[in-house]
């Protein structure tokens, strides 16, 4: 197998090229995820400036550098735009870079970025309208049952990671069904369900309680504050999105942390 590790020089060409990726991936999920919140098809019609219109052409669609230089600006009207662009950019061609630096050259990173993409893409929608888009989920769900085989990981993980798809998920509808009759109102959206059951074939048990938990604190922290007040939901899924990439790139390592701590020194492999 190749590995990025063998020379500076294929890990240095191989970082250039994810962070070239990543970065028009970036675009390009920025484009799609404003589109599906406005429940806009996202794969018809050219990319065009949302303040005069005019179609945009090759040199406004360079990732980074357009934006660059062009200060920001529109090219044909002047308005500025917004630095969104740039930022989810730059963030995902890094978060492709990890993604790399972390599983090298392998079915196991291909799988683990396309997962990347989803909950990007998830997170950009939500955030804006409120929705978790059904089409990110899929995919998401499409590329783990696709990669599985390649993995070549035994039945026993394969099927726990399915049963704790359905756990996760059916415990959490089923307490927020509770909720929304004790509360009169909704406690958990359907796409945070269905999310979580995503999440769930991609993490073990034990990965699915940390993310859960971590997600939940990222939540009310962050918007508890800012929601004081305030009837508007507020956008999980976000939170639960990065959650969910701190458990994949760190999730076993945490679990026998914590597993350590609490004196259990073996663990099946299943649950991981």
């Amino acid at each position: 197998m190749i590995s990025i590790y063998q020379n500076t020089g294929l890990l240095a060409y191989s970082c250039t090229v994810a962070g070239v990726l990543g970065a028009v991936m970036g675009s390009f999920l920025n484009c799609a995820a404003g589109r599906m919140a406005k429940d806009e098809p996202f794969i018809k019609g050219r990319s065009h400036c949302p303040a005069c219109g005019h179609v945009l052409e090759t040199a406004d669609l360079v990732p980074v550098f357009s934006w660059l230089f062009l200060k920001g600006k529109c090219r044909h009207c002047g308005v500025k735009i917004s630095p969104r662009y740039l930022c989810t950019e730059l963030l995902f061609a890094a978060i492709s870079i990890v993604c790399l630096l972390y599983f090298d050259l392998t079915v196991l990173c291909l799988r683990n970025w396309v997962m990347l993409c989803c909950l990007f893409c998830l997170s950009l929608v939500d955030f804006e309208s409120r929705i978790i888009p059904n089409g990110t989920l899929l995919f998401a769900a499409g590329a783990w049952v696709v990669a599985e085989p390649f993995l070549f990981e035994n039945w026993t993980k394969t099927l726990a990671h399915v049963g704790t798809s359905l756990v996760i998920s059916g415990g959490l509808l089923l307490i927020s069904m509770v909720m929304d009759r004790v509360l009169k109102r909704e406690s958990l959206g359907g796409g945070d369900v269905k999310l979580f059951a995503v999440v769930g074939l991609y993490l073990g048990l034990l990965s699915s309680m940390f993310m859960l938990i971590l997600s939940c604190v990222l939540g009310l922290a962050v918007n508890l504050p800012r929601q004081k007040g305030s009837s508007e939901p507020f956008p999980f899924g976000p939170w639960i999105a990065i959650a969910t990439a701190i458990m994949l790139f760190f999730g076993d390592k945490l679990v026998l942390w914590y597993l350590g701590i609490m004196g259990v020194l073996r663990t099946p492999s299943f649950l991981m």
